[in-house]
């Protein structure tokens, strides 16, 4: 089979190659992957990773209704067909909580900058549909309103780029270094793993880093074509984080109210310490980054080893403790609020 795909994947045009695909299948019994793949323009491992996601689709969750598609590995069969013929649909229904909960969302999503005006257009008209047939709960749905994080146009920005192919130039700032960088890169992909972040290839780095979408301070799509180096994606559907084997190793002790840590980040072992506390073995690309995780820990942990780290989180905190007992001068002082927790790993920006 083809290797993994390395293009970028823009979710509204995966969306329409699977609408369009379960028609091309239906009409197509016993059709080989190969040739599937070729009409389509993608890989044989991208076409694959949409048959494993059709059968979780279909007019309800009831059995039967759901689409029964497998592969052999060189050929597609539909099972049952007939699931979506019209002889076999009945009228939708849907529950008070169902209507809101998808008009709250129709809307959200119609107005993303990013969005295609037809799509934009079909999605409202559909909207309206399910308004009429909502009736009383479409009243709730108008009370409530979701906003996506993005701001300044930058998920439109990066969706745009990854469709058109083309190289961005963003300012953006990194908590773990507490600076602003600039730097041209090459998106991959957007992923949303609590938060939205693209991923892409750092020019300046000359590697593989993920940005958070509300850290981009500014952002201009280049004319320059997009060009990341063949890479194979990772399932982030866990999390950004992913440390490897051969990063630095970190040893963190925590107390009680500490224990987080072994939840919030990936490690190698977490042993039982006598006070109910965790001895935390981890791995991170930057180790450095850690030492705002110390400050946030405050008396709840501390960095064991490497020694060079721990005293570096020492020297952190009494700085931090001197900038807060000097005079007031009008400028900021040292702060060692929360961060997104994934500085360093998986080199996240």
């Amino acid at each position: 089979m083809a290797g993994k795909p390395v293009r970028p994947v823009n979710a509204i045009d995966q969306t329409r190659r699977m609408l369009s695909l379960v028609t091309y299948l239906r009409e197509r019994p016993g059709a080989r992957i190969a040739d599937v793949a070729r009409a389509f323009g993608i890989t044989e491992d991208e076409l694959v990773a949409d048959l494993d996601l059709l059968p979780m689709c279909g007019t309800s969750f009831r059995g039967g209704d759901l689409l029964d598609i497998d592969t052999d590995g060189e050929r597609i069969w539909w099972h049952n067909p007939a699931a979506l013929g019209e002889e076999a649909a009945e009228p939708l229904r849907l529950a008070a909580d169902e209507a809101t909960a998808l008009l709250v969302a129709a809307r959200a999503v119609s107005t993303l900058p990013g969005l295609r005006e037809s799509d934009r257009q079909a999605l409202l008209r559909a909207t309206a549909k399910v308004e009429t047939a909502a009736g009383e709960a479409a009243g709730a749905s108008s009370r409530l309103s979701v906003t996506f994080e993005s701001e300044g146009g930058v998920f439109a920005d990066v969706d745009r780029a990854i469709s058109e192919r083309r190289r961005l130039w963003i300012r953006y700032y990194s908590p773990a270094r507490d600076e602003v960088t600039e730097r041209e890169i090459d998106p991959i992909r957007l992923v949303s793993v609590g938060h939205t972040y693209v991923e892409a290839w750092c020019r300046r780095s000359e590697a593989r880093r993920t940005f958070r979408l509300d850290r981009v301070a500014e952002i201009r799509i280049l004319d320059e074509p997009s060009a990341p180096p063949e890479i194979e994606l990772r399932d982030l559907s866990e999390a950004l984080v992913q440390p490897a084997a051969e990063d630095p190793e970190v040893v963190v002790e925590v107390g009680p109210g500490g224990r987080w840590v072994a939840e919030y980040y990936p490690h190698d072992s977490a042993d039982e310490l006598a006070d109910g506390g965790l001895r935390i073995t981890l791995r991170t690309p930057d180790p450095a980054s850690l030492r705002r995780l110390a400050l946030r820990l405050g008396r709840d942990g501390r960095i064991v080893s490497p020694p060079e780290l721990a005293d570096s989180a020492r020297r952190a905190a009494r700085e931090a403790l001197t900038a807060y007992d000097a005079p007031a001068t009008g400028e900021r002082g040292a702060h060692a609020g929360p961060d997104d927790g994934h500085g360093g790993y998986d080199r996240p920006e």
